[in-house]
């Protein structure tokens, strides 16, 4: 089979690979959609700390059946799926308690391991998801969905708080969007003007460019100068977890998305001043994935807005090579492998 591999940073390939033989309580996958996760990116750039080369990227993904075994999920050959990326060891004190999305041997695939950038995978059946009917683009939305909206959960959001947003990038949208499930009302700050554009096609309440010279004025006013109740950090930069410290109200959640690559240098006593609840959030639970399937299905959320442009496999170098010097206009980019037949 054909798949696609990252032989280095900046050097993608287009590769034979022999055809994945399904072992026990496993199910053979025909790969129809991937997108390009940030994770995926940094991995090309050589950005990725967890990364090892050659590697096959690819966790955002669509599949259809091609066989499987008996199931008490009801699934079966044709189904289109999509599936849980994120692999724990089962036996860690992360595990143990039930926090399997942190893993302290956590492997992603795309990143510790060979992913999905190939024409064919298997995947243990305890990993695949059913469908429930939505098409193959939007099943491949479905994990960087899951993402935001297992940091949405990480605390109580609820109908009229007002939360902030900083970075409207593809997780900072999908953070929005599962705000708005709540009744939240959501402001998004961001650098670029189209990111902003497509935060209100998505229905943020309220834009801000941060760099306007009176940005925090105007994330002040928003509030009445009481501050957000929740504040999602969705950049991973310092500059961005500082303003939402600023932002935030007394007794205030603070939830982290974006994963930082810098240190962050400033005067903890601001959170005990204003006693801030801070929450990370890593990877998903499958119930994340299957609420969200739900979600997508009632018409509620209309992910596929979120597509800025469809490539074929075999371009994947072009693929990688926009998101790589993307000026802001591009949000998800899938790759297609093949369509459900």
């Amino acid at each position: 089979m054909k798949g696609i591999t990252i032989a280095k940073p900046f050097e993608i390939q287009l590769v034979d690979l022999p055809a994945p033989v399904p072992a026990e309580g496993e199910a053979l996958l025909r790969v129809l959609y991937c997108g390009i996760c940030g994770a995926d990116v940094a991995s090309f750039t050589g950005n990725q700390p967890f990364t090892t080369y050659p590697r096959i990227p690819g966790h955002e993904f669509s599949a259809q059946i091609v066989s499987i075994p008996e199931n008490d999920k009801g699934l079966k050959a044709g189904d289109i799926v999509t599936c849980n990326p994120y692999f724990n060891c089962g036996g860690c004190y992360a595990c143990q308690k039930g926090l399997v999305n942190a893993c302290t041997d956590n492997q992603t695939m795309g990143v510790q391991r060979d992913g999905a950038f190939c024409e064919y995978i298997r995947m243990p059946v305890s990993r695949i998801i059913p469908g429930k009917g939505l098409t193959a683009r939007q099943l491949a939305l479905i994990e960087p969905f899951a993402i935001s909206q297992h940091a949405i959960s990480r605390c109580p959001v609820k109908a009229g708080d007002k939360l902030l947003v900083t970075g409207a990038g593809p997780i900072g949208l999908f953070a929005l969007l599962a705000a708005k499930v709540k009744g939240a009302e959501v402001t998004v700050s961001d650098v670029l003007a189209g990111r902003l554009e497509m935060a209100k096609a998505f229905g943020a309440d309220h834009v801000v460019n941060a760099t306007d010279p009176d940005a925090a004025q105007q994330l002040r006013d928003l509030t009445g100068g009481n501050g957000f109740d929740v504040c999602v950090e969705a950049c991973g930069q310092s500059v961005t977890f500082l303003s939402c410290i600023e932002q935030a109200a007394q007794g205030a959640n603070l939830i982290l998305i974006g994963n930082g690559k810098t240190e962050t240098t400033f005067l903890h006593s601001i959170l005990l001043k204003k006693e801030l609840n801070v929450f990370g959030s890593r990877n998903a639970y499958t119930a994340d994935f299957e609420a969200l399937i739900d979600i997508v299905s009632s018409g509620k959320v209309d992910v596929l807005k979120m597509v800025s442009a469809v490539y074929e496999a075999a371009d994947a170098a072009q693929a990688f090579d926009a998101l790589t010097h993307n000026d802001g206009s591009l949000e998800k980019v899938l790759l297609r492998f093949s369509d459900p037949v």
